[in-house]
């Protein structure tokens, strides 16, 4: 690997720093119809015609569930100390809620156990978006029911692993998964429009609180958190119109799913047509369940939003200024690339009093990398995307703001949702025809950061 010059080493963030490595089970496992597991909303919607750029499914996807002992291994290696995964729903409940699949539940724990014996801390996430097609028959995320389904799978999971599992993510980007796939149908279940969009956001919110009260009950000692999609939003201009939009992308992009989990309400001032859920979709009852005092917030962020005012778009009144129109660094699927950016999100988060910590749950890069006629991925761009994300945790760290780790996204290339193959974030390269793992550059950057030998 060339040596490039790092402005830190793993020593200036701090011995108690966490460093994780962060996969999916959708993204990752495959074994999509394995000893009982039954059908996801993505096992769908990538069967749909025209859903998948690359027309690609995950039915094998990078094979974790029959290669799980070989990636954490490879995690080990590369330095990590935790290992981020999420539980399949509809491999331990194939209907959702009901019968009990109990080889989802075995294989699950040969998982944990691969990562305890190796030393690797496991972060388990509840819900990484693959909602069971059983439940999306009754309505999905827009039904109520869907709330008790998903504390009866967080009770089930609590009582299996948490003697050993204490970490819990309840839901990943909750913003994204109503929005993609309720408001704009580009992710699964496909779905457009605000009468799924606005109750699916609502009885999000609802489960997050109490999947989270569930895992309180039943895990001693847990260290609950959940993990929220966020942008640094700059206006176009100063111009009023400009100023208004910007708030109003804030309220929507930052604060919709946090504000409401920290006894806040929903951000209505902001953005008035939320409150449409409190006339149409909320209970009386729901206003003292949304709110949980969790041990930390996962902050997901990729790239900056600049926004202005748009009277032609309907209800937001936003556009966003496109990246690639700005002169400004690009990831390979058009991202800008601004580590500022998760500076400013970090201090943003921690200005809420009632916030304990923050951890940088997910954030990478996807580039087209390949491996060279002698075998190595040359992934330079990749590398200079975490030094330059990396430097904006550090920085926030110095200034006093309780960020306490960060998981790289992602192990391996893996099966990127409606990108499909196409979008490798991985700092290891796989061949999905062979299967295949191949570190990159970028995996042995983070070995050397990450190495007890790293020089003070």
């Amino acid at each position: 690997m060339q040596k490039t010059a790092v402005p830190f080493t793993r020593k200036d963030f701090g011995e108690d720093f966490l460093w994780g490595i962060t996969i999916s089970a959708f993204q990752n496992e495959g074994a999509f119809d394995t000893e009982g597991k039954g059908l996801s909303i993505w096992d769908t919607f990538s069967g749909r015609k025209g859903k998948i750029k690359d027309k690609s499914h995950a039915q094998i996807a990078t094979d974790f569930y029959n290669r799980y002992t070989q990636d954490i291994l490879l995690a080990k290696l590369l330095g990590f100390s935790v290992f981020r995964f999420s539980l399949s729903w509809s491999r331990i409940l194939p209907k959702g809620t009901g019968k009990v699949n109990q080889a989802g539940i075995d294989y699950y724990h040969r998982v944990i156990d691969a990562c305890l014996e190796l030393g690797l801390e496991p972060y388990i996430t509840l819900y990484h978006w693959d909602l069971p097609q059983a439940l999306e028959h009754k309505g999905g995320w827009s039904h109520r029911g869907v709330v008790f389904a998903f504390e009866e799978f967080a009770r089930i999971c609590g009582r299996e692993y948490g003697n050993k599992v204490k970490n819990w993510i309840i839901l990943n980007e909750p913003f994204g998964f109503t929005a993609l796939g309720y408001m704009l149908g580009v992710h699964a279940p496909g779905k457009f429009g605000l009468s799924w969009f606005l109750p699916a956001v609502h009885h999000a919110v609802l489960a997050q609180a109490e999947a989270a009260r569930v895992i309180r009950e039943e895990v001693a000692g847990a260290n609950i958190g959940t993990a929220l999609s966020c942008s640094q939003i700059i206006p176009y201009s100063n111009n009023e119109a400009d100023l208004s939009a910007a708030r109003r992308a804030d309220a929507l992009f930052n604060r919709l799913f946090l504000e409401p989990s920290l006894g806040m309400g929903y951000p209505v001032n902001d953005f008035p047509l939320l409150k449409r859920i409190e006339r149409r979709y909320a209970l009386w009852r729901d206003w003292d369940r949304l709110a949980f005092d969790f041990d930390f917030i996962g902050v997901q962020n990729y790239f900056p939003l600049v926004v202005k005012y748009n009277s032609f778009m309907p209800i937001v009144k936003i556009s966003e200024v496109k990246a690639k129109s700005r002169n400004v660094p690009l990831t390979g699927l058009g991202w800008e690339i601004n580590g500022n950016g998760l500076y400013e999100v970090l201090k943003q988060f921690a200005a809420y009093k009632s916030i304990k910590k923050l951890i940088v749950t997910e954030g990478g890069a996807a580039f087209p990398d390949q491996p060279t006629a002698d075998g190595r991925v040359e992934d330079i761009a990749r590398i200079r995307y975490f030094e330059e994300y990396l430097a904006g945790v550090l920085k926030a760290k110095q200034e006093g703001i309780p960020v306490e780790g960060y998981f790289a996204w992602t192990l391996t290339d893996n099966f990127e949702w409606a990108e499909g193959y196409r979008a490798r974030f991985g700092l290891v390269h796989v061949n999905f025809e062979t299967q295949q793992r191949i570190i990159k550059d970028s995996g042995y950057w983070f070995r050397e950061l990450l190495s007890d030998n790293t020089p003070d």
